[in-house]
């Protein structure tokens, strides 16, 4: 049988030795893993729900929303009332309160502007 990648009998985490012609490793019997380690933290289902927890993911300022304090919203290239309801109040339908709170500033819901701040009422 030919050594393919695919073949994990003959995988092994040491460095590959030039020569032979075996094309695998010389002692691909003897693997040694004891340095491999896992945290509680990277493993999936560890939360308390056992669901995968993100609560300690930080964004990039460069790729998150710009989300004001204090009841407002920056909105974003992209944004949509509906979407900023979804992520400030966790429901899309709660889209018309944003809307009616900033009517001084929105004509037609479907158009916002990036830059604009919006109030978001509680």
């Amino acid at each position: 049988m030919a050594n393919t990648p695919n073949d994990p009998g003959k995988l092994s985490l040491k460095p590959s030795r030039s020569g032979g012609s075996s094309g695998g490793n010389a002692d691909a019997g003897n693997r040694d893993f004891g340095n491999v380690r896992s945290s509680s933290d990277t493993k999936p289902g560890s939360g308390p729900t056992g669901k995968a927890d993100f609560s300690n993911v930080v964004g990039n300022a460069d790729t998150a929303p710009a989300r004001d304090l204090g009841g407002s919203y920056t909105v974003q290239s992209g944004d949509t009332l509906s979407a900023i309801a979804q992520r400030h109040y966790g429901k899309a339908s709660r889209w018309q309160e944003i809307f009616e709170a900033n009517r001084d500033q929105i004509d037609d819901p479907d158009l916002i502007r990036p830059g604009q701040v919006l109030r978001l009422p509680d």
